[in-house]
């Protein structure tokens, strides 16, 4: 069993024709997989696609990125990069049947090779994996905007990051071997990463990656998260998620509804939907402008959103109000762009919190 699908060649998009890569991390990403305990996960290959439970909003959120990609006039990609072996392949592969969802490619890691090489560092070293697969598919595949979504469980916070500072010529050479060596990486796989960095250096848009996003599984503190910079957005939910990408312009407001009529269905109240939001504009990423949006596209599409005192004032009142905060958020001042980010610290630190 091949641990990956093939993908489209680097041309795939087709002559002249814009296109957008959407690639996702599947265990606490897309699914919500239980590896908390041997047991756990001793059982993970034995589940049924039937069994296989996804997180709320996931498939919503996945089909309102590809019609709103589509009606742009972008070819959109998916692909899928999982650090689990290639045996639960089949089975995955019925999920995303189940849940409807199209995409272009899916890896997986050959642990049984691993195994039979005695490679038993590279079972659990993820950095140097992950890394080298998301370069290699870049080097194979379309060399276009990316956003990408993981999870806190283990490093994709680290490895997207790293992923996207190369893409944008910011990482390379002896920095970057002396980084993934800090952070665990076999000589072997830093050699690997050198070297398809090396193949894909200058080719593409500048900023190749758009957005990071980690979904919040283990409800690890947002501020964690802080040194990465802007482009990496902490979400408690893919509401959060979809609000931004909203405001990114990569989900249009019929997915945005979609996805917030999802977790309705799931026992969302308006209320708690509301909340999401103003955590999100409260932590800085999301502007009160297009959260002001969001509630009416929402409210029109009957997702009450609004805070009691709003209802109370009525829809006339609520929408000068509105009009009110997005005339005082233009008149502040532009926050200055961040800098560059400190990789050094940011990885001393990073070891460190996963040692102790």
């Amino acid at each position: 069993m091949s641990p990956r699908d093939s993908q489209p060649a680097a041309d795939g998009a087709g002559e002249g024709e814009p296109s957008i890569v959407f690639r996702w991390d599947l265990d606490k990403t897309y699914l919500r997989t239980e590896f908390e305990s041997l047991r756990k996960l001793v059982l993970i290959p034995f589940e049924a696609a039937t069994e296989k439970v996804h997180l709320p909003g996931v498939p919503q959120l996945m089909g309102g990125l590809r019609r709103a990609a589509l009606a742009r006039g972008d070819r959109p990609f998916v692909f899928f990069l999982s650090a689990s072996p290639p045996q639960i392949g089949a089975e995955i592969r019925k999920k995303l049947a189940l849940d409807g969802i199209e995409y272009d490619g899916i890896v997986f890691k050959d642990q049984w090779r691993n195994l039979v090489r005695g490679r038993f560092r590279s079972i659990r070293e993820q950095v140097g994996y992950k890394l080298g697969e998301l370069l290699r598919g870049r080097r194979d595949g379309p060399r276009t905007r990316e956003v990408l979504f993981g999870d806190d469980w283990e490093s994709d916070p680290v490895i997207y990051s790293l992923y996207a500072d190369v893409l944008a010529g910011r990482l390379g050479g002896d920095r970057l071997a002396g980084l993934l060596d800090r952070l665990g990486v076999e000589r072997d796989a830093v050699h690997r990463i050198d070297r398809l960095a090396r193949e894909i250096a200058g080719d593409g848009p500048g900023e190749g990656v758009l957005r990071i996003y980690i979904n919040l599984e283990r409800r690890s503190p947002p501020s964690r998260f802080k040194a990465f910079g802007p482009r990496l957005v902490p979400a408690f939910n893919y509401f959060q998620t979809a609000l931004s990408l909203y405001e990114v312009g990569v989900l249009d407001a019929v997915g945005l509804g979609e996805i917030a009529g999802a977790l309705h269905e799931r026992g969302w109240s308006g209320e708690r939907l509301r909340n999401s939001l103003d955590d999100l504009v409260r932590r800085g990423h999301l502007s009160a402008e297009t959260a002001d949006r969001a509630i009416l596209v929402l409210h029109r599409d009957g997702q009450d959103l609004q805070s009691a005192s709003e209802r109370t004032l009525g829809a006339r009142a609520v929408s000068a109000m509105l009009r009110l905060r997005r005339r005082m958020a233009r008149s502040q001042p532009e926050a200055k762009e961040p800098g560059p980010i400190d990789w050094e610290t940011l990885v001393e630190h990073w070891v460190a919190h996963r040692s102790g």
